[in-house]
């Protein structure tokens, strides 16, 4: 398991209702992320964005198609192969627009919690938060409380959270909509840095061009269908003025 993927999604499709209110929200999306490598999803609202991550989450499971996490086969189309609740406490690391930080927990604590949740004893969850907040240029922030801490700070915050159970994959949807250009970008930066040193696989759901050449990959969802980003079509919906450093 340690040389597969971080995420293999093949073949994913999504309906909701039936009949005449039957909407198909993901028409066979695939997407393979490997290990170290961050991923940008691009798309317009309503694309199929959200209920992607949702799928490979595994918090709402596709009607059809097969989910891999780290080499695990954990869904079968609606089928799931294993406790998905506690394969996802273990694997998977969530980062969202908001942060979302236990406000009564200073940032050491929201960060330690999740070490717990999967048994780790206190101890050693909380070097592992301290370590993690250090990594990320908020040590110093150990012990204030999510209200004392800026945006960017709460966010990382939030990643080192995300990384408390070593996870195979980050998933984070629109984690720098509330941040400005600079803030954003440091995200980004961080979400990069993250993958590359912690080997983790890491998809990052954005409406926001300016930061592309930070990714590795570049997918584009539309009506549901998830498709590799061209180099000449992520620069038109950019505009003309700029330019990014996609992988071939």
């Amino acid at each position: 398991m340690g040389d597969a993927p971080a995420l293999e999604a093949n073949g994913l499709t999504k309906v909701y209702g039936s009949g005449h209110t039957e909407v198909v929200a993901l028409r066979e999306a695939s997407m393979q992320v490997r290990r170290g490598e961050v991923a940008a999803l691009l798309g317009p609202s309503g694309a199929g964005k959200s209920t992607f991550l949702l799928c490979v989450g595994l918090i709402n499971p596709p009607t059809r198609g097969r989910v891999t996490i780290g080499g695990r086969a954990v869904i079968d189309g609606p089928r799931a192969l294993g406790d998905l609740r506690r394969f996802r406490r273990e694997h998977i690391g969530f980062v969202f627009q908001k942060s979302n930080l236990i406000p009564f927990l200073n940032a050491a604590d929201n960060v330690q919690i999740m070490g717990e949740l999967i048994g780790r004893p206190a101890a050693v969850a909380r070097r592992r938060a301290l370590e993690l907040l250090d990594a990320l240029g908020v040590g110093a922030r150990a012990r204030n409380m999510p209200t004392q801490l800026s945006g960017g700070e709460q966010q990382r915050v939030t990643v080192a959270r995300a990384l408390a159970n070593q996870p195979s994959l980050i998933l984070a949807d629109e984690p720098t909509a509330a941040l400005d250009s600079t803030r954003g970008r440091q995200v980004m930066e961080l979400f990069r840095d993250v993958a590359h040193t912690h080997g983790t696989g890491v998809i990052v759901v954005t409406h926001d061009h300016r930061a592309l050449d930070v990714f590795d990959t570049v997918y584009e969802m539309e009506d549901g269908m998830l498709r590799p980003a061209t180099r000449s079509g992520v620069e038109a919906s950019a505009g003309p003025a700029r330019e990014h450093r996609l992988l071939p």
